[in-house]
Order: structure tokens, then C-alpha cells, then sequence
């Protein structure tokens, strides 16, 4: 496996070693997923790895690619057969745009998925981190890929913070600072970055006696201070919304093919204002169709 240079910045160097020592086997991290997916693969698991944690994507990753291998495979499928795919993932607008940037994908670009990050960016659903972490993951290019783990192990490591400010360009600039200059190596570190916050550098309860940056790292130079905390705080799960758009679409995805009637969805739900308001969120985000008196996923 790669190893980083003695010239690579200050802090890459344990890191990335540490990385090469301890990282999860994760199916997106084989040589053999890369080989029989390409970069498709490493885009599907980016986006279901989007807010979702990592031990209920894999089974799902996996059933995903073996329907649809390829972006053209996918683009030829409905959104009802995309949501129903998607199951109880999370966030199943994300199962939209992922066919979205599959037609894009076999429109534009042949099927190949784009190695570039402008294009990349210009595909449904693709963001700034997975744009780039596409185009180093998938294709080796050297960019900073920062995401939520990436965040936190720049906020305490570097600037001596319990906890990262909100998101913002200068992540980017920041990360771009440290990685090194060969992009085997930047690859290497951006994953290592990722990978510690994941599972030593935690938001809750940081294993700093575990860390390969506990020599160098500012916030535990400084006590570990408490600084604050700026993140916007997510709503509680139940009895929210969110729950109830997830109840209704559960509905609509055990009733397919066939559609449901509207006054059929959720008849025992305690708030029927709520229930409403989560059927036409539904409507007006594309994951279901209303036709008449009948709802069912999109067609």
C-alpha cells in the first residue's frame, strides 16, 4: 500500500500511517469494488453514506450494484423502482437525484461517470465533498475532501476547537494546506482524516489516548477545552415530520405496484394534519404521485 513521504506536511505523516494500520475494511476501500464498479461505485456510496451510517449502507450498497453495475443500468429504471431500492435509508431524495445524475451520466458523459469536478458538480445531487471525493477516491486526482469527520479533526487538531465552526469554503483551503503534494499520498491522508474522526476523533466521546495526532493536536495542547458548539442542531426523529414522510412512503413501498387510497395511508397516525402535510411533501419532492383519489411512488 502507499506510504506517505517524509516531505509531506507536518501531522500527514502518523496519520496516514496510522490509516494504513487501522482503517475498517469497508467494501469501498477494495481494490475489487474499484475494479468491478469503478468510479459509479465509489458515487453510489457516497451518496448513500450521506447522513446515513456506515453499517446500514453496506448491505444496501451492495444489493444497489448488483441490480444496477452501471449508471446506464440505472438510468433505464423508474423512480418508483429507484425508491423502492432505496428502502429505509434515509433521506430518500437522495435516491431521486442518484437517478437523476445516472441519466445525466449515460446523457453527457457515454456512461462513464466524469473524472473532472466541475462536471462532477454539475451532475443532480453532488455537492463540493462528493465531487471530490469521486475525483480522488475513484480516479487518485489530488483535492481536499471534507466531510462532518474531516470537519472536527481539522477544528481540534489545527485550530484547537472542540468542535468545528459551521461548513464553509474555507474547510477546503484549509485541508488543502495539509494534504501532500503526490496524490496517492493526498488520497491516503484524505481518507486517514475521515477515518479518525469516524472512529477515534468522535464528536461525544474522543479516544485522544488513541490518536496518532495526540502529540501535535491544539486542542489537547490546550486542555481540551470546551469552545463551544455552533452546529446546527438536528430535530428529534419521533413524532417529527421526517418520521411521518418515512411512514408514508414505508406504505406506499409495500403497496407496489399498486397504488394506495389517500384515505387509506396512515389512518392510525396520532396527528392527521401531520400525516397530510407528509403526503404533499412527498408529492412535491417527486417520491410519490397523487392520481385522483390514489397515491403511489412515482411511475
Amino acid at each position: 500500500m502507499p506510504q506517505t513521504s517524509p516531505s509531506a506536511p507536518a501531522g500527514t505523516l502518523p496519520l496516514s500511517e496510522w490509516y494504513l494500520d487501522s482503517a475498517r475494511d469497508l467494501p469501498w476501500r477494495r481494490p475489487s469494488f474499484h475494479a468491478d464498479y469503478g468510479a459509479w461505485g465509489t458515487l453510489v456510496s457516497e451518496f448513500m453514506l450521506q447522513q446515513t451510517p456506515v453499517t446500514r449502507v453496506i448491505p444496501h450498497l451492495e444489493a444497489w450494484l448488483a441490480r444496477w453495475p452501471t449508471p446506464t443500468a440505472m438510468a433505464a429504471a423508474s423512480p418508483a423502482e429507484v425508491v423502492q431500492q432505496w428502502a429505509n435509508l434515509g433521506y430518500p431524495r437522495r435516491a431521486l437525484w442518484l437517478h437523476r445524475a445516472a441519466i445525466e451520466v449515460t446523457e453527457r458523459h457515454e456512461g462513464i461517470v466524469p473524472r473532472d469536478v466541475d462536471a462532477l458538480l454539475a451532475l443532480s445531487g453532488i455537492g463540493d465533498y462528493t465531487a471530490r471525493a469521486v475525483a480522488a477516491f475513484a480516479y487518485g486526482d489530488r483535492h481536499p475532501v471534507v466531510d462532518t469527520n474531516t470537519r472536527r479533526v481539522l477544528a481540534r487538531a489545527v485550530q484547537g476547537k472542540a468542535q468545528p465552526a459551521p461548513p464553509s469554503r474555507r474547510d477546503l483551503v484549509l485541508m488543502e494546506s495539509l494534504l501532500p503534494e503526490s496524490d496517492v499520498e493526498a488520497a491516503v491522508f484524505n481518507a486517514a482524516a475521515m477515518e479518525l474522526g469516524a472512529t477515534v476523533c468522535t464528536s461525544r466521546a474522543p479516544r485522544c489516548e488513541q490518536c496518532p495526532l495526540l502529540a501535535s493536536c491544539a486542542w489537547v495542547a490546550a486542555g481540551r477545552p470546551d469552545t463551544g458548539d455552533t452546529r446546527r442542531r438536528q430535530a428529534a426523529f419521533e413524532g417529527s415530520d421526517r418520521q411521518a414522510r418515512g411512514a408514508v412512503l414505508r406504505a406506499l413501498r409495500e403497496s407496489a405496484p399498486e397504488p394506495l387510497p389517500l384515505a387509506a395511508v396512515l389512518i392510525d397516525w396520532p396527528d392527521a394534519r401531520q400525516r397530510d402535510r407528509a403526503i404533499d411533501s412527498l408529492i412535491a419532492d417527486g417520491l410519490a404521485e397523487a392520481d385522483g383519489e390514489l397515491i403511489s411512488l412515482p411511475r
